[in-house]
């Protein structure tokens, strides 16, 4: 039960880091958010007046590095394992890491005619500029779900929100930088 109630509080707060960052930038009211059931995206909330779901997703790397991130025990092998990983260059881990997300949550189908991915950075080893060199080679699925892709650049949201899909929101923000 402990696990579950994390990965909600995770979402909630993620979410509310987006919606946040969303209304501060673009002047849309995003307000009120409810956890759903399976099935159905991980948040909704309302889009000024209209319902958005949110599907949330957190961007630590692999699942070894996610345990080291989370502070979970690990044993002398996944040690080995994640010390092994952390040799690889971390733009390639990036990359990698971003492209499994977005290729494992398109393949889900949900419940809901508006659905957005948020994608929060929760590896503290990449910054705003590596997930902006890296933008442009992304994977992107022919088909999914998401009428929008985002990614919160870091836990606090500090470094922002970038645009991954579509790519008419992506070549706007990289226009900006």
């Amino acid at each position: 039960m402990k696990g579950t109630e994390e990965k909600i509080k995770l979402e909630h707060e993620a979410a509310r880091i987006f919606m946040r960052l969303y209304q501060q930038r673009f002047g849309i009211k995003m307000r009120h958010i409810w956890h759903n059931e399976p099935a159905r995206p991980d948040v909704s909330c309302y889009y000024e007046n209209n319902k958005l779901d949110l599907e949330i997703a957190h961007l630590y790397g692999s699942e070894v590095e996610a345990m080291h991130i989370l502070g979970r025990a690990i044993s002398a092998e996944t040690h080995r394992e994640l010390m092994a990983l952390l040799r690889t260059p971390p733009e390639h881990r990036l990359l990698t890491a971003l492209n499994r997300i977005i290729s494992s949550k398109a393949q889900k189908h949900y419940q809901s005619d508006n659905v957005w991915l948020v994608i929060r950075n929760a590896n503290p080893l990449w910054s705003r500029q590596d997930m902006l060199s890296h933008c442009s080679k992304l994977h992107m699925p022919k088909s999914h779900p998401f009428n929008e892709i985002w990614l919160v650049g870091d836990m606090a949201g500090e470094s922002g929100i970038l645009p991954l899909y579509p790519p008419i929101l992506r070549q706007q923000e990289s226009a900006q930088c």
